[in-house]
């Protein structure tokens, strides 16, 4: 089970990444934020240890989530507990979402998000009006690419809706 246990933390495919806006500030840049989803812990749960080797409980009012795999070696669910916060716009559903994201963590899915680099991007002047992002700013579309060496990341980079490179951080291999 050893073995398999560190696929947990092999790092997301780009594709599992979603970016959303964390700020803008006043020179007109934007901080993006990575991030992943609770389909994408369950999806790699699922892969890793199998859909009935593993399990989530919530509790404290959802604040606390724990993720139990299941061991054969140890014949016992083997846990990581996490607890979170609640989002602004669906309280419950968002907490219980974060402490199993968070507990995710824990078993190292998702952990290579907290390497990447701080993501701004200045916004063009269609794509920002009154310090918030017009409807021509569609991140959303946005083309992500990523490399990783030894599960860091090493290299990633962004072309906009109109392929035109908006972000990039290290270099990618010459393949």
């Amino acid at each position: 089970m050893k073995e398999e246990l560190k696929d947990l933390s092999k790092p997301l495919p780009i594709s599992s990444i979603d970016f959303r806006v964390q700020s803008i500030n006043k020179g007109g840049y934007a901080t993006i934020l990575a991030y992943k989803d609770a389909r994408v812990d369950m999806q790699r749960l699922d892969e890793v240890a199998g859909p009935l080797q593993w399990k989530r409980e919530h509790t404290r009012d959802n604040k606390n989530c724990i993720v139990s795999i299941w061991s054969d070696e140890l014949k016992q669910w083997v846990s990581k507990e996490d607890t979170g916060t609640e989002s602004n716009t669906e309280q419950a559903k968002g907490l219980a979402s974060d402490s199993f994201k968070r507990a995710c963590f824990n078993w190292g899915i998702g952990r290579e998000l907290y390497d990447y680099p701080i993501i701004s991007i200045k916004l063009l002047e269609d794509e920002i009006k009154d310090g918030k992002p017009t409807w021509n700013f569609k991140l959303k579309q946005w083309k992500w690419i990523s490399e990783f060496k030894d599960g860091k990341l090493v290299a990633l980079a962004a072309q906009d809706n109109n392929s035109k490179l908006r972000f990039k951080y290290g270099e990618f291999s010459k393949k």
